[in-house]
């Protein structure tokens, strides 16, 4: 059985990622001097966008580190947090842009940048609003898109059930 340290799994994804940017050595710099880089979606991977509210809603918490244990078990795969955004980017396979149309999130694909932080800031870092919640495990260790589907509808229907509970307290 071959065991994999975690800077060597985060080395293997760090290189994995770099292959989406036009130039390795600008977005290496800009990932140790702002802790984030922009990486082109849609010919590596995808980005579904998830506003946190949704998350919350199906984690059932906003606390950061269980939304962090809820999203490892959900999804199974590399999701990050921006704080200037105020939504989780799930990294899918490049294809789900093509036949994404799940309600309140958005599919980032081809022509479309995202910064991507770091992939050894797993907190907040004061470099950038944005960190791994649930780091890559690897190259090309990417979220089942069916997954992240789940995901959202099960927040979306925690949200509306948490939003008709709150009318009904009003009335």
């Amino acid at each position: 059985m071959l065991v994999h340290s975690r800077r060597s799994r985060e080395a293997g994804a760090e290189t994995w990622l770099l292959l989406a940017t036009r130039d390795a050595e600008v977005a290496r710099a800009e990932w140790v001097e702002y802790g984030v880089a922009l990486l082109r979606c849609g010919t590596l991977f995808s980005a579904v966008r998830i506003p946190a509210d949704i998350v919350h809603a199906a984690a059932g918490t906003a606390d950061r580190v269980e939304v962090a244990a809820y999203l490892r078990t959900a999804l199974e795969g590399p999701c990050f947090y921006d704080g200037s955004s105020q939504a989780f980017y799930a990294l899918t396979p490049y294809s789900t842009a093509l036949r994404w149309n799940v309600p309140d999130t958005e599919c980032l694909g081809a022509d479309f940048f995202l910064g991507v932080p770091a992939t050894t800031i797993s907190e907040p870092d004061p470099r950038c609003a944005a960190w791994w919640v649930v780091p890559m495990d690897g190259p090309a260790a990417l979220c089942d898109a069916d997954d992240v589907r789940w995901l959202v509808q099960q927040g979306r229907i925690r949200r509306s059930q948490a939003a008709a509970l709150e009318a009904g307290e009003d009335a």
